[in-house]
């Protein structure tokens, strides 16, 4: 049996495994990594180290510690009282505001992971404080994010416009940013509906004493009078370098959210010594093994073998659509820019044909790479996941394993429907 499909199987046995085992995913990844990369691979120690995602690692850590300093010197319960006087107390509003704001962030410029890292936290504080679905709030981050993920001066935009430039395909940026909004918005609508969204419009905080007998309305907490006092005022100010840093400067989102992080200890070390116990290690555990995985995946060739075996189908459009599956279930366990990168070219054979219309194609590519990201093994769901308030860990980690998997099971076999058949470009 080749190293391919053992590496396979042992990950089938992994899902296996933490599922009915209540083991973490992440250690058994660590030992398969280490089995599959040592007995199967040939990889030595450090081949398996080098897959070690050390950036997301350090977002992760970075952002929780930020974040529960934050809660712990008031700073996010004053950030959810402004988020409520923003909306004129229509909590209902909330959820799509976060879609609003992560979403133009990224289309500025920002990655998507950092877009999220900085509205994922005070989103998820919402959510747990005014009783909204966590999984409602997490995905309108996520899919906010990924809507304003392609637009001509965005990160994600600007390379996958690169890639189709270099390898000479006819393309369309402004077709791949409203395919992306357009079916990043559509989901929205539904998640919003599906999980209570629309309840929401009956709740309407007020002024104490200010609601009728019989309503909906519920009185202002008392933190939305909380003053701001010099911890939070410098808090904020970290959390507007945060964004400056990483929008502006293109500073790494992790190393800066851990440096205000540790400016701010150092200045009020009573509010912040609980801090790093509130980071989420089990979640950290969890990201750092599945994706030092897939790594060895891709090292010892697994995912190029299934890309070669898509490429011997000889139907164009079935073979175009187990290209957006594969980019569906890979993208969920890895970087989604860089499986693109893989993706594009593997299709140019097809577009080559002129069987396949090249403009539809790169738009359901991208759109099945990247909505999946609300999976918990990606950053964005991972950020999401450890920022959750309130909630079971366990279960909530199962509720977006089961969104994930309806997204890899939907989304790209949407795509394909909308963008491909109709034989865009």
């Amino acid at each position: 049996m080749s190293a391919q499909l053992i590496s396979i199987l042992v990950l089938v046995v992994i899902f296996a495994l933490a599922t009915t085992r209540s083991i973490n995913m992440g250690a058994l990844a660590f030992a398969g990594a280490f089995l599959v990369g040592t007995l199967a691979g040939g990889l030595d120690t450090d081949g398996i180290f080098a897959g070690f995602p050390g950036d997301i690692f350090v977002v992760l850590v970075g952002v929780t510690y930020l974040f529960a300093i934050a809660r712990a010197n008031g700073t996010t319960d004053w950030l959810v009282a402004a988020a409520v006087r923003l909306v004129g107390g229509r909590i209902a509003l909330i959820p799509w505001v976060m879609f609003v704001v992560t979403g133009a962030l990224t289309a500025i410029g920002a990655v998507s992971p950092a877009a999220c890292a900085i509205v994922a936290p005070i989103a998820l504080g919402f959510a747990a404080r005014y009783k909204i679905s966590p999984l409602l709030m997490g995905a309108m981050v996520v899919h906010g994010a990924q809507g304003g993920g392609f637009s001509p001066i965005s990160v994600y935009g600007s390379i996958v416009n690169g890639i189709v430039e270099r390898n000479h395909i006819a393309g369309s940026p402004v077709v791949l940013f409203f395919a992306s909004l357009g079916m990043n918005l559509a989901i929205a609508g539904v998640l919003f509906f599906v999980l209570g969204g629309t309840k929401l419009r009956r709740r309407q905080l007020v002024a104490a004493g200010a609601g009728g007998a019989g309503t909906d309305e519920e009185p202002l907490p008392h933190e939305q009078r909380i003053p701001l006092d010099g911890p939070k005022i410098v808090t904020l100010t970290g959390l507007v370098a945060l964004v400056v840093g990483t929008l502006v400067f293109d500073l790494d989102p992790g190393l800066t959210a851990i440096t205000v992080a540790v400016l701010l200890s150092v200045a009020w070390p009573k509010t912040s010594r609980s801090a790093v116990s509130e980071i989420t290690w089990p979640t950290v555990l969890l990201i750092c093994g599945v994706l030092t995985y897939v790594a060895v995946l891709k090292e010892i060739g697994t995912i190029d073998y299934v890309g070669n075996a898509v490429t011997t189908v000889g139907i164009p459009l079935l073979a175009a659509l187990l290209l957006c599956y594969i980019g569906g279930v890979v993208s969920a366990f890895a970087s989604s820019v860089g499986l693109m990168g893989a993706l594009i070219p593997l299709a140019v054979p097809f577009l080559a044909q002129g069987t396949i219309g090249p403009v539809g194609m790169i738009a359901a590519l991208a759109v099945s790479a990247t909505m999946v990201d609300v999976s918990p093994f990606s950053t964005n769901g991972a950020l999401v996941l450890a920022n959750a308030k309130d909630v079971d860990r366990d279960k909530f980690f199962k509720q977006l394993l089961v969104y994930g998997a309806l997204v890899v099971a939907v989304v790209p076999l949407i795509a394909w429907l909308v963008f491909v058949v109709p034989n865009w470009g």
